[in-house]
């Protein structure tokens, strides 16, 4: 018996550091600099400060370009959109930034904020971004309602918004009472890396997209969904919520493509197309 609960205190422990080290969604900046080096691009890797708080991006492409600014989902980091900063037709077009959202990649990594204040962390960083050309936010999954916050919050800074299986429905949430079990108990321990910030922010994002729902008649900007047919992680009812919300935005514009929620990599050429596409 005594050996037998040795080994598993041996094995627990084991998993508690396991579950902390990996699964961290992130590539450290020498590694990533190195492999679009090997393809003969230039990678900068730059970490701001906004509140005390690292804020943490990367960028190809040239400061006098229109800019995408992709912002990714849950868990995630930057590099969930590594493909499109090494595409060569993209990079022709923009400047791309890639960011870690608070809480994820390098940007105070383990830590859970709200949509509002990762807005209040990352806007001012994005605004220094402006260079006089069009500034495109691009968000999947979480990133779509993030974008959403971003142009409530700042309005001045972006020429649009594409909204990639975004979750913006606060319908369309389950209910997942489990979460709060996860967050409130012990068992948060277990959760592993970027998965622990995330059963977070998911936990706020419930209440997150009912506050920003009485908001959104506010945008006025063109806001371009991209959504899989087959989504059901987020369902296409999110697409109609914003058809019927975005009361104000002067253009809204729908590309279903066939997959589910992973389309910004399956579907990427179609995607690509789409994003050379965009005109303010």
């Amino acid at each position: 018996m005594k050996k037998s609960f040795l080994i598993g205190i041996i094995v627990l422990g084991a998993w508690l550091i396991m579950a902390q080290s990996c699964f961290t969604f992130r590539t450290a900046d020498a590694k990533a600099i190195a492999s679009f080096n090997r393809n003969g691009i230039a990678l900068k890797a730059i970490t701001a400060k906004q509140d005390g708080n690292p804020i943490h991006y990367v960028q190809t492409g040239n400061d006098t370009q229109p800019t995408l600014v992709f912002i990714h989902g849950t868990p995630g980091s930057w590099n969930a959109f590594e493909t499109y900063l090494k595409d060569s037709l993209l990079r022709s077009k923009y400047r791309m930034i890639s960011i870690d959202r608070p809480g994820f990649g390098y940007s105070n990594f383990g830590k859970a904020w709200n949509l509002a204040d990762q807005s209040k962390l990352m806007g001012p960083v994005l605004k220094e971004f402006r260079n006089g050309q069009p500034i495109w936010l691009v968000g999947h999954s979480l990133g779509g309602p993030m974008i959403l916050q971003l142009e409530l919050d700042y309005p001045e800074l972006a020429s649009g918004l594409v909204i990639i299986s975004g979750s913006i429905d606060p319908a369309a949430e389950k209910p997942e009472h489990w979460r709060k079990i996860m967050d409130k108990t012990p068992l948060n321990f277990f959760l592993p890396g970027a998965f622990r910030p995330s059963n977070t922010e998911l936990i706020y994002l419930k209440t997150d997209l009912k506050i920003q729902a009485e908001q959104l008649q506010k945008i006025k900007k063109p806001v371009y969904f991209i959504h899989g047919k087959t989504d059901s992680w987020v369902p296409p009812v999110n697409v109609d919520f914003g058809l019927r919300q975005l009361v104000n935005a002067p253009k809204i514009d729908t590309l279903w493509l066939n997959g589910g929620h992973f389309i910004p990599w399956t579907e990427f050429k179609a995607i690509r197309t789409k994003l050379l596409e965009l005109k303010p």
